[in-house]
């Protein structure tokens, strides 16, 4: 029987869930409405997406490196509240999906989610999202992952807050000992506390400088409206570099500096040149759980109220 979007639509209104989870139940239960809803409570699908219009703003970013260190991958999985963060359950399943990105080929998170659960290939990675959200009791989501490789150097990783912040730095280098790998560790932290937006500044976009500098010309010719235009140039230029400084990793003064002064960039050089080392920070990522997710404010005492009085 041909599967029409109209069944799909019909279904994906009955139940919440997804449209290819629709799909697919429609296709296993040969059209059949009835048995496909059985089949998406089955699979904790129906019930999971009950849960889907809760906001999932908590919750960890994993990071996981190969035993080599040639490969890294970060994930980051929501839940609804912090209480569940650190629930071991959850921390474990967290885990597995870590190792699940390790191994994908997959380029984005609808195919992560449509792969073999490698814990279980009877079921997707959406459909074991979806059994330990029927058991956790809140909704969940697995929001992104990254992976990072580096056969020429290794890779750090570094974790705050227990999972709050997750960092990935790409390290191209000849010489890997202690000395090195204690630099990366550090730039690793740096990364964590003053969450840089670039590398460097060569991969600062030429079009976001002009417009800065626009912005800040007009904004130096009203401060001084009589300077000329070495001076006001003068101004504008040192103002892109102060912002430059705080927004390039390599630009910022490294946190540990005992001048307060010395850049990352300085820093690495230098840990390069007590080693006989060539190294380069090509990358990094820094994940913090629930980043950019609008977060619902709510009084937890009129919650518990409304559930004790069984609204």
């Amino acid at each position: 029987m041909a599967i029409t979007a109209a069944m799909v639509k019909e279904l994906r209104e009955m139940t919440g869930a997804g449209m290819m989870d629709c799909k697919k139940a429609l296709t296993a239960t040969e059209g059949d409405m009835d048995k496909a809803v059985e089949f998406l409570r089955e699979k904790g699908l129906a019930t999971a997406q009950k849960k889907a219009s809760r906001i999932a703003a908590e919750g960890l970013v994993k990071v996981l490196v190969s035993a080599d260190d040639k490969k890294a991958v970060a994930v980051e999985v929501n839940a609804e509240t912090d209480f569940v963060a650190k629930n071991e359950k959850f921390q474990n399943y967290v885990a597995q999906v870590a190792e699940q990105a390790m191994d994908t080929s997959a380029t984005d998170i609808e195919a992560f989610l449509a792969e073999p659960w490698k814990f279980d290939t009877s079921k997707t990675v959406n459909e074991a999202l979806a059994g330990q959200i029927a058991v956790i009791g809140e909704n969940m989501n697995i929001r992104r992952f990254y992976q990072m490789t580096e056969e020429n150097g290794f890779v750090a990783s570094y974790t705050h807050m227990g999972g709050k912040i997750g960092v990935l730095v790409d390290v191209e280098t000849d010489v890997v000992n202690d000395a090195v790998r204690e630099m990366a560790k550090n730039v690793a932290m740096q990364c964590a506390a003053l969450k840089p937006l670039y590398t460097s500044r060569d991969e600062v976009d030429a079009s976001y400088i002009e417009h800065e500098k626009e912005i800040l010309t007009v904004q130096a010719k009203n401060e001084k409206p009589d300077a000329n235009d070495k001076i006001i140039n003068g101004m504008v230029m040192g103002r892109i570099n102060k912002e430059l400084k705080e927004i390039c990793l390599l630009d910022q003064v490294y946190v540990k500096a005992e001048d307060g002064k010395q850049p990352v960039g300085k820093y690495v050089e230098s840990v390069a040149k007590e080693n006989n080392a060539k190294i380069t920070i090509k990358g990094f990522v820094r994940w913090e759980t629930g980043e950019g997710i609008e977060k619902r404010e709510e009084n937890f005492a009129e919650e518990v109220a409304k559930q004790m009085a069984g609204n």
